[in-house]
């Protein structure tokens, strides 16, 4: 059995929004140690590398003491069992969200059968934002202070201006998870 007082929450985080940082700290005080594990997802191409969304998620992140921000480039099955975890945090924003959600920890129940999956829903100021909506609006020059930690707005601003926006990238979905 995975350590329950350890938790990993995985996802892509490109960007972090402040739906991400709300899960977070809603799991931090539930657990000794919760492990925000960011994908590489480089097939995905995200507009951002595997190391930028590590630093973001750490910077939007570093109130929390209990909380670490790691990469990851294999199967989190893998992972998991890697860092002992006992259980896995998943968001849900909508009912729409369930579907995929069930079917995937019932696909991680399988495969780790030591770790439990844990949802968590979002305060309900944040149930909307999603990552691909974030960088859409920013993208097209909109305000988005609101969805993201400072340090985010300014890497993505900064991204815009020099041209890097990755307009001609697929848009990412919120599913981008390892099963």
């Amino acid at each position: 059995m995975g350590n329950p007082r350890l938790a990993v929450y995985p996802g892509t985080f490109d960007p972090i929004t402040n739906g991400h940082t709300d899960l977070v700290a809603r799991a931090a005080p539930l657990f000794d140690r919760v492990v925000v594990a960011v994908a590489d997802s480089s097939s995905k191409g995200p507009g951002f590398s595997i190391g930028e969304r590590i630093t973001l998620a750490r910077m939007a992140l570093a109130d929390l003491p209990n909380v670490e921000v790691r990469g990851f480039d294999c199967l989190l099955a893998t992972f998991v069992e890697q860092i002992g975890a006992g259980v896995i945090i998943r968001g849900l924003r909508a009912v729409s969200d369930f579907e995929y959600e069930f079917q995937l920890a019932s696909m991680n129940r399988h495969l780790i059968p030591q770790a439990e999956t844990l949802f968590l829903t979002p305060a309900e100021q944040y149930s909307f934002i999603s990552s691909s909506l974030v960088r859409e609006i920013g993208r097209l020059g909109g305000d988005i202070s609101g969805f993201v930690h400072p340090a985010v707005q300014q890497a993505m601003r900064q991204r815009w201006q020099k041209g890097l926006s990755g307009s001609n990238k697929q848009p990412e979905t919120e599913g981008d998870y390892h099963a």
